[in-house]
């Protein structure tokens, strides 16, 4: 069984074909700048060569046409036909409180997909492209959508519950929802299996570390609390955004440079963060080598960051009453030794050191635990699209 999996944005789509027999990676690729110029990279894994080229793509129903005819030619394909695919499965950002699992498409989740939009209006309307651009190219095959909020959805109230007048959730639905928990989810899942210890008692934090940074306490396998909240604004700084900061700040803001709500928000979104701090990057490589040479703004950039990873992590470990282990994933979580010993120097007297040479590496799995260290720390590269895939089988295969 092949599935073809979506991550559709606004003037992007990004895809992955699996095989599922052995869930290995046919092709990949991306369609970038639609409705501008175009442009695609396609990457078969059969030998055959990739291809780099600008294409006209002015809707994402031309980048899924574009998407097929690769997988299908002669010269970059990698299956003979489009009756090859079994089915779609599309990356959602939010599902609101509809969702708490990934399901089959259909008009009714369409609608609710569409209802989400106030609370996902950068992500939800792509994503929706992206499936009806399927839907119209592929009208016989079964679409699944997979949400990114859907696996913090087993938070308790006291968790998601703002402490705003409690109408302001029951008529709007604003609380903590959460994000990147397809990511979560995978890590988790990948640690209790390399831990070998059960799902039930089981105590995990896992760090999601890149442009975009969030935190998540797993208990008994299902998350309890996470940083992320009504959006991805909230919680830890990130490459551009600030994080949890006090919201008086907005209207100071607004009054001392005479910008309207929004263009406050735009800019915590897109101006502040590591970026804001450091003067230099969004990019914790480029801030790295910034502070290597004794930029102050750079290295306070790092060190609040590290030291607000550290703060939620202490914060978990008491929601939770403990922790069996730490686990580090993403853009800066699979490739920063630094942030990685940053965020756990100090921690030694809850239980929880690194080996410092074991931790000298980048991009793999690695149990990175120090020889005392009573918490396990781990090093898991995140697979979201294999998620996908997995959930997208799963469903079409129980319809069947």
């Amino acid at each position: 069984m092949n599935v073809l999996v979506i991550n559709a944005g606004s003037s992007s789509l990004k895809y992955q074909l699996f095989d599922m027999k052995n869930e290995s990676v046919v092709a990949k690729g991306i369609c970038e700048r639609i409705g501008i110029d175009g442009r695609l990279k396609h990457e078969p894994m059969n030998g055959k060569p990739t291809v780099k080229e600008e294409i006209n793509l002015p809707t994402h129903a031309e980048a899924i046409n574009t998407v097929i005819e690769k997988l299908t030619s002669k010269e970059y394909g990698v299956i003979e036909s489009l009756d090859e695919i079994a089915a779609v499965g599309h990356r959602v950002l939010h599902g609101g409180q509809k969702f708490s699992k990934s399901v089959l498409i259909d008009e009714d989740v369409i609608q609710a997909i569409t209802d989400c939009i106030p609370l996902g209006p950068l992500h939800n309307p792509a994503n929706l492209m992206g499936i009806k651009a399927c839907q119209k190219i592929m009208p016989n095959k079964p679409q699944v959508a997979v949400f990114d909020t859907a696996f913090h959805q087993s938070m308790p109230e006291y968790a998601y519950i703002y402490p705003i007048p409690y109408r302001y959730y029951e008529q709007y639905g604003l609380r903590r929802y959460g994000f990147h928990g397809t990511s979560h989810r995978y890590i988790s899942g990948a640690a209790l299996e390399y831990l070998g210890i059960p799902v039930e008692g089981s105590k995990l934090i896992t760090c999601h570390l890149g442009n975009g940074s969030s935190i998540a306490a797993i208990k008994d396998g299902k998350c309890i609390d996470t940083t992320m909240g009504l959006t991805p604004l909230e919680g830890l700084p990130m490459g551009t955004r600030s994080g949890s900061i006090d919201p008086t700040i907005l209207s100071y803001i607004a009054d001392l440079d005479g910008l309207s709500m929004n263009q406050v928000i735009e800019m915590l979104n897109k101006e502040s963060g590591v970026l804001g701090i450091s003067g230099v990057s969004s990019d914790f490589r480029d801030i790295e080598d910034a502070a290597a040479e004794g930029n102050h703004r750079a290295q306070l950039a790092l060190d609040i960051f590290s030291y607000n990873v550290k703060k939620y992590i202490g914060a978990y470990m008491a929601a939770m009453g403990g922790v069996d282990a730490i686990i580090f994933t993403a853009g800066v979580g699979e490739n920063g030794p630094l942030t990685r010993e940053a965020v756990t120097r100090g921690l030694e007297d809850l239980g929880i050191t690194i080996d410092l040479e074991l931790n000298d590496f980048k991009g793999k799995f690695r149990d990175i635990s120090g020889k005392d260290s009573k918490v396990r720390v781990l090093v898991v590269p995140t697979n979201e699209e294999l998620v996908i895939a997995r959930d997208t089988r799963d469903i079409v295969s129980l319809g069947n």
